[in-house]
């Protein structure tokens, strides 16, 4: 329990109805959580206005009301404040009704297109090895520590944040790692959190059904490194075009990492296999579990990371050679009959051409690489042929399937996709509509020593048809279908 007048500190208030000297137990967005003694912020989302649910929030218990436009009709008892932004009121009520969790412990938040699962997972990974109580908040899963919780969002609501980073704090975690999407940022669920260092990636095609332009999505990602604190640090990508964008208005202190470019911390790939990258980080040789130039990145970031919170550079690299990648990211099966399938994420143009790229690099040359690829319903549409083009010229054999339909029919997603097909590479491609029987497909057709790329849902276990969520796993899919093959 605590005061209103405390809660809604540092809050920029345009108006109050009411008495601040009252007793809050609850914060709530959402109308069905409220009960009595709860604080009910009404904010505007994408889909839903919460002011429409003001008197049901009031009618099931609700003392105090946030809001942008005061109601017409004002209860007696209930006070209300007005505000310019909900959304980031929100932000920094969450804050203070969870006693300000971000500020005790050291929070990096990890933002770009592609990378930031990898990223976070790798350093929530590293610093577990070296004895240290850590959270996660990834687009995967959350972890408090050892306790695992199901992650719905890449980045949480302000309130769930806080509410997860206030449990981290509670168990005694001293470090946590997350991932900070662009619609977070877009939409303030960051605002009020305090972050220790924050990455920059990579930027490429991405969520244009939601930022419409290019720009808006880099000016997205851009006011994560605005937003930084100073006594903070900010870590960009020196090989990527955008990278001293990102940091040029930031208040962090900036550092620099790379594959290709003079930085901070400097890596270089010298042998590149499927059993692993060999580097050069920062001129000391390792040699990792991770596979291809991005997770050299993926790396650099983890081990810069865990320099610039302090910890010794050797026993750094000691400990991320003994790290495996996380699910669903460049996950490979090999059968006894010598197929190599791989089940990864990329479900962006950027992402599926490192990843095909780095198969190209590795393979011999003599065997086949067959690609399995959708693209989800109502999502950017203009990544489609893009997909449909980088599949069919770094492949053999392309599969184009559906990957989360939902609202859209999947067969005109896949004729929109086939339209970025070159005239010359036709041949090469199938439209396999179920997407269990175009995995199905892909392993009858690979023989001895081919490669298999699933690619696009990686670690998800689920395939979003209609308004049903059906269990689908493509890795486990891969996996029984290449088993029953073998026998």
């Amino acid at each position: 329990m605590k005061l209103l007048k405390d809660i809604i500190y540092g809050v920029r208030i345009d108006d109050i109805v009411g008495s601040t000297n009252i007793a809050i137990e609850h914060v709530a967005y959402d109308s069905r959580k409220v009960s009595q003694f709860t604080m009910f912020v009404a904010l505007k989302g994408t889909q839903v206005d919460g002011h429409v649910f003001i008197e049901k929030a009031i009618a099931d218990g609700a003392e105090s009301i946030v809001c942008e436009e005061l109601p017409k009709v004002l209860h007696k008892n209930i006070t209300y404040i007005k505000v310019a932004n909900s959304a980031k009121a929100l932000g920094i009520i969450a804050a203070n009704f969870y006693d300000n969790p971000s500020e005790k412990l050291k929070l990096i938040g990890v933002t770009g297109t592609n990378g930031k699962t990898t990223s976070v997972t790798l350093m929530y990974d590293l610093f577990r090895l070296f004895g240290l109580k850590v959270g996660l908040i990834s687009t995967v899963v959350n972890k408090i520590h050892n306790e695992v919780i199901p992650s719905t969002h890449t980045t949480p609501n302000s309130l769930d944040l806080n509410d997860l980073l206030h449990k981290m704090v509670e168990k005694g975690c001293k470090f946590c790692f997350m991932e900070v999407s662009s619609h977070a940022v877009d939409q303030s669920r960051v605002h009020g959190v305090k972050f220790a260092g924050g990455v920059f990636t990579n930027i490429t095609r991405d969520h244009l059904d939601y930022h419409k332009t290019f720009d808006n999505y880099i000016t997205a990602k851009k006011g994560f490194f605005d937003a930084l604190p100073e006594g903070s640090f900010a870590l960009t990508n020196a090989d990527q075009t955008h990278g001293e964008t990102m940091v040029q208005d930031t208040r962090a202190k900036v550092y620099t990492y790379s594959v290709k470019n003079p930085s901070d911390f400097r890596t270089k790939v010298i042998e590149n296999r499927f059993e692993g990258l060999h580097l050069e980080v920062d001129k000391k040789d390792t040699h990792l579990k991770l596979i291809g130039d991005f997770n050299a990145y993926n790396a650099t970031v983890a081990y810069a990371v865990a320099v610039l919170l302090g910890k010794d550079r050797l026993e750094v690299l000691a400990a991320l050679s003994n790290l495996e990648p996380p699910a669903g990211r460049f996950q490979q099966i090999v059968t006894d009959t010598g197929i190599n399938a791989i089940v990864d994420y990329a479900h962006t143009p950027d992402a599926l051409e490192n990843v095909l790229k780095t198969i190209k690099n590795i393979r011999t040359g003599n065997e086949m690489v067959i690609t399995v690829i959708g693209c989800g319903g109502n999502r950017d549409k203009g990544k489609r042929p893009i997909m449909a083009e980088i599949a069919a010229r770094l492949s053999d054999q392309v599969i184009l399937t559906s990957d989360n339909p939902r609202f859209e029919d999947p067969d005109a997603i896949i004729e929109e996709m086939k339209t970025g097909v070159p005239p010359q590479d036709f041949k090469k491609v199938l439209s396999i509509t179920k997407r269990k029987e175009a995995i199905s497909t892909a392993c009858a057709l690979a023989h001895s020593g081919d490669i298999l790329l699933v690619a696009g849902k990686g670690h998800e276990n689920y395939q979003i048809i209609g308004d049903e969520v059906l269990p689908f796993d493509d890795l486990k899919i891969v996996t029984e279908t290449l088993k029953n093959l073998n026998k």
